[in-house]
């Protein structure tokens, strides 16, 4: 497996990060609709999910960066 395809499948974790953090907020935001507020435990882990989504494009893209050559 190659640096590439090693970055490819970040990517698609990121995207899958990215699906369950928007499932977390259209949850904390279906229970507002019913309570006094979203959840906090639900908004807590969508913002830990955003994170973690974040620093797995930063290595997708780390990656995928020009290596430098010896000159």
């Amino acid at each position: 497996m190659g640096v590439e395809d090693l970055a490819e499948r970040l990517s698609a974790i990121a995207e899958e990060l990215a699906e369950l953090a928007l499932d977390r907020l259209r949850d904390a935001s279906a229970l507002a609709r019913y309570e006094s507020g979203p959840d906090p435990v639900l908004m807590a882990e969508e913002k830990r999910i955003t994170r973690a989504r974040r620093a797995v494009e930063k290595a997708a893209t780390l990656l995928r960066a020009p290596r430098a050559t010896d000159s």
